[in-house]
């Protein structure tokens, strides 16, 4: 991949182009920033969802959708994403390239003035967001806030979160909270859209096969918009002391019980120390070789699945588990130990081979998956150093065993969710 061109805008927005001749389609990606807030969270959650429902130039999302068939198919979504305590509102535009269609050299131009239609010119009604749009997407919006419960898996790890979080902002749910929905309004709605669109700081992302200085030209030409005084989004809170362990259980009518646990690392993407945690990640429970699997789930037939996964930008590892009612006290124990094991140095050469060699092969995959290489950008430019691929394999390889004993011996358990049978075992 050629080098990076960085560019902002006079209204404040950071264009970010990627120029690439991997691929034939022009990914765009558009990032606002929020600081994860409980007071307006779920107004950030739902805005993408009414804004995607058409503009003034095309008034209803069937208008919309054929617009952006023309455009050979184009597809344009929005998603929320949490990282670290910030909310992003992500819309993402795919577009197949223009010199694959000939004849054709304006699809990067029209797509992303359908984008910027959708976002600077919304359908309005008596001066605000149309009523039914809103009223449709509340009660979209509902069902995933509620769908949550639905997957045990995910519901025990949010739950872990909260509770282990529960005086810090990333206890917050990404997509709010059902008390908050009932309250919004067309008007309240539109109200907060435009403070959102002044002050929320944005990234704009291009990845394909681009000439920089052409593309953020046109870039310039049609994102002009006003906007106001961004606000700051305020640094994660990473180091949290970690006093007792809190056991938190919960029961709902289930038929397995889900064993989540939270530790403190102090460690993020932005620590020298990061690469050396990821490896411990991964020895630990990142893949089917890992202690986890192999110890919970295979030698001791415990657990239906077992594995551990990282947040980068809150400083936290979380294990996930599956296991009969009956066998808490006995996987705690033998999970507990794992973790004994690691910060012990009770792991083998083989093991942390086959985690480097995993890791390795994840960075590589990504090269092919423009999504993946723009969160990587995302969470490098959060963390205040974008790598590369190669020089992020430099970094894996320069990690050593000693350098996974010593994060192992900062990874503090905070706390214990159970997840179990109404009524008990």
């Amino acid at each position: 991949m050629a080098e990076m061109l960085h560019r902002r805008l006079p209204n404040g927005i950071n264009v970010f182009i990627h120029p690439t001749k991997k691929f034939k389609t022009i990914l765009v990606q558009l990032f606002f920033h929020r600081q994860l807030r409980r007071e307006d969270v779920t107004q950030s959650a739902l805005l993408p969802a009414v804004l995607q429902r058409g503009s003034a130039k095309y008034p209803s999302r069937r208008q919309l959708v054929l617009r952006l068939e023309e455009l050979y198919g184009a597809e344009l979504t929005a998603d929320i994403v949490k990282k670290g305590e910030r909310q992003l509102v992500v819309y993402t535009l795919d577009l197949v390239h223009d010199q694959y269609l000939p004849g054709e050299n304006r699809i990067l131009q029209e797509g992303l003035e359908i984008l910027h239609e959708l976002l600077t010119n919304p359908v309005l009604e008596n001066g605000v967001f149309r009523e039914e749009y809103v009223r449709q997407e509340k009660e979209q919006h509902e069902k995933v806030i509620k769908g949550l419960i639905n997957d045990k898996i995910a519901y025990a790890i949010e739950r872990c979160l909260q509770e282990m979080c529960r005086e810090e902002p990333f206890s917050v749910f990404k997509y709010g909270t059902l008390e908050q929905l009932r309250e919004i309004d067309a008007t309240s709605l539109f109200g907060f859209y435009r403070r959102f669109m002044q002050e929320s700081p944005a990234e704009l992302h291009l990845s394909g096969d681009l000439e920089p200085e052409q593309t953020f030209a046109l870039v310039q030409e049609i994102f002009r918009f006003d906007r106001g005084t961004e606000a700051s989004v305020p640094p994660t809170q990473v180091h949290i002391p970690v006093k007792d362990v809190r056991y938190v259980t919960e029961e709902l009518d289930v038929n397995q019980g889900k064993l989540v646990l939270g530790f403190r690392t102090g460690l993020t993407y932005a620590d020298a120390d990061y690469f050396a945690l990821l490896l411990y990640n991964g020895i630990l429970g990142g893949f089917p070789h890992s202690k986890l699997f192999q110890n919970v789930r295979e030698k001791a037939s415990l657990a239906y699945y077992a594995y551990s996964r990282l947040e980068k930008h809150k400083g936290l590892l979380l294990i996930s588990s599956g296991i009969e009612f009956k066998n808490y006290e006995k996987t705690l124990a033998i999970i507990r130990k794992q973790i004994a094991d690691m910060a012990a140095g009770n792991f083998s050469r083989e093991d942390f081979d086959n985690t480097y060699n995993g890791l390795r092969n994840q960075f590589l995959v990504e090269e092919d998956n423009p999504a993946a290489l723009i969160n990587r950008t995302v969470d490098g430019i959060l963390a205040g150093r974008v790598w590369t691929t190669t020089e992020l394999l430099q970094k894996m390889q320069s990690v050593t065993r000693d350098d996974v004993v010593r994060v192992a011996e900062q990874v503090k358990l905070d706390t214990v969710y159970f997840m179990t049978r109404r009524g008990g075992a």
